[in-house]
């Protein structure tokens, strides 16, 4: 595991209509931490994540993933080091059955046989999807948190080090809101996520980046921004349900369980 698996540089990106999307952005992100990305719509959180696993290559700056600098050559090592997982689900599920679907990336890598079998598995097992009930079964056919949680083991059965999710709450009603929170809360990765859920980003994340017209306008501790309404909303956000109660401090949050 590397210490530094994100290391972001004077990032900068321009669109052709000439939006500056991203504003010489720099960002490092250690091992196993968990960042919240948030800021309003057009703030520039998408186009960072493209270029976290190559979608974009950066026009200025530089970004290192693991040991290997973002470039044409670098792809296929980045795309194995980084897992995207998109907002639809819909966009990244399209085979018949969710089992291969999520054979599909390890597969394309040669993994086959019973090594394929054991990763699909183990994927399924990471996000609480049981082999046995699901593998058969057509993604078009569940539920959005259950779709939201095959996309994720897809991801997951490539043994990405790290996660980059987008809106991964969007669309979920609160139980499967609340089993995804539990579920990236349990995973041993570097974990990026953009949202808009700011509650979640309080619970899963100690660190928030927040971007504001392609800027990053505060990078630090999550609990002392969401206490900060006035900050949040100069740049265009709401402060989490949670701060809107008399706790306003970790521990004395109530554990949510799980209905």
């Amino acid at each position: 595991m590397h210490h530094n698996p994100v290391f972001i540089k004077n990032l900068s990106y321009r669109y052709p209509d000439g939006n500056l999307a991203l504003d010489n952005i720099n960002i490092s992100m250690k091992a196993n931490e968990r960042v919240a990305l948030i800021g309003a719509n057009g703030s520039g959180k998408s186009t960072l994540q493209f270029h976290l696993n190559g979608i974009f290559l950066p026009q200025a700056g530089e970004i290192t993933i693991g040991e290997w600098t973002i470039n044409n050559k670098n792809l296929v090592h980045i795309r194995n080091f980084v897992g995207l997982v998109f907002q639809n689900p819909d966009n990244q599920l399209f085979m018949p059955t969710v089992w291969e679907d999520i054979a599909f990336g390890p597969m394309n890598r040669g993994v086959k046989g019973h090594e394929l079998k054991l990763k699909v598995i183990e994927a399924m097992e990471a996000v609480n999807i049981d082999p046995e009930i699901y593998a058969s079964r057509n993604p078009d056919n569940l539920s959005g948190g259950e779709k939201k949680r095959v996309a994720i083991a897809g991801v997951l059965a490539m043994e990405p080090q790290v996660l980059v999710l987008d809106e991964p709450s969007a669309q979920l009603d609160p139980r499967s809101r609340r089993q995804l929170i539990n579920l990236l809360d349990q995973l041993p990765l570097t974990l990026l996520v953009a949202t808009h859920d700011l509650d979640m980003a309080w619970e899963l994340c100690e660190r928030t980046i927040i971007l504001s017209k392609g800027q990053v306008v505060y990078d630090g501790k999550t609990d002392r921004i969401m206490s900060d309404p006035m900050f949040l909303k100069k740049h265009a956000l709401e402060a989490p349900l949670s701060f809107s109660r008399p706790y306003c401090n970790l521990q004395d949050r109530p554990k949510l369980s799980l209905l």
